[in-house]
């Protein structure tokens, strides 16, 4: 499982000529560290790390709080059609984007937002998986400490941001985790929503980086395999920052 990361952290040091040796190596005869900084030189490859950065960001932001909202009232709520509605809700889960992305496309060339972060960003505003693993979070806390809230003067939000949220914080945070996840490997929705370098993120980079040497990728194998390590490393980080909280999430899921 892990030979294959090892692979691609070793290969981004190795020469052109390594790369290229009938007899592979599993360690570099010298560390060639300009092969990152050729990955900049070759691409705007700091920004498409913005751009990515950006992007998830506001996948984030929008997505949790839609995710939130809709999942306390599902959870929490009483109204008429309340299972339909959730029952749509999950339906949503198995169609996939390139489905629906020929409507969503002309939508967003008539509002103008293509080439936008409003493109990258609205149409995937809200989560259905989001919305279902918090309802399940949600119905599992107990409704006297909701009443209790509603009794000192609590509105909907207060008892949302200030008493389920933190309640089901690992979950919070594992929801966060995967927003962000998706939104850093996303490839095809940003391809078809933007058309220049300016708005291009990184998955999209990569690939122009494999393009922009005339099909001859065997040839510059270690550049991209360096670009590919950069664009890993964000990920990892908010792993090991998080990681304590999607561990409490999945022991205390409500999953039967």
């Amino acid at each position: 499982m892990f030979f294959p990361v090892y692979w691609l952290v070793i290969s981004s040091f190795k020469t052109q000529f390594e790369m290229r040796s009938a007899i592979p190596s599993l360690w570099p005869n010298s560390f060639q560290w300009e092969n990152y900084a050729e990955a900049f030189r070759v691409i705007p490859y700091a920004r498409f790390f913005g751009n990515t950065l950006v992007m998830s960001l506001g996948l984030i932001a929008l997505q949790l709080n839609v995710a939130l909202m809709a999942a306390y009232g599902f959870a929490k709520g009483r109204f008429w059609g309340k299972d339909a509605l959730f029952f749509l809700v999950l339906a949503a889960l198995i169609i996939p984007e390139q489905v629906t992305f020929v409507p969503v496309y002309v939508m967003m060339s008539k509002l103008g937002w293509l080439n936008t972060f409003w493109a990258l960003i609205v149409p995937h505003g809200a989560s259905a998986f989001g919305i279902f693993l918090l309802r399940q979070a949600f119905k599992s806390l107990n409704n006297d400490v909701l009443e209790a809230a509603r009794v000192d003067g609590a509105g909907r939000f207060g008892m949302l941001y200030r008493i389920l949220l933190p309640m089901a914080l690992p979950t919070v945070v594992t929801l966060v985790v995967l927003i962000f996840i998706s939104g850093w490997n996303s490839y095809f929705w940003p391809l078809i929503m933007t058309n220049t370098n300016d708005m291009r993120v990184l998955t999209v980079g990569i690939a122009m980086l494999r393009d922009s040497i005339a099909g001859n990728e065997a040839m510059h194998f270690h550049i991209i395999m360096a670009a590919s390590v950069m664009a890993i490393i964000p990920i990892v980080i908010v792993y090991a920052l998080v990681q304590k909280h999607i561990v409490a999430a999945m022991a205390h899921s409500t999953f039967k």
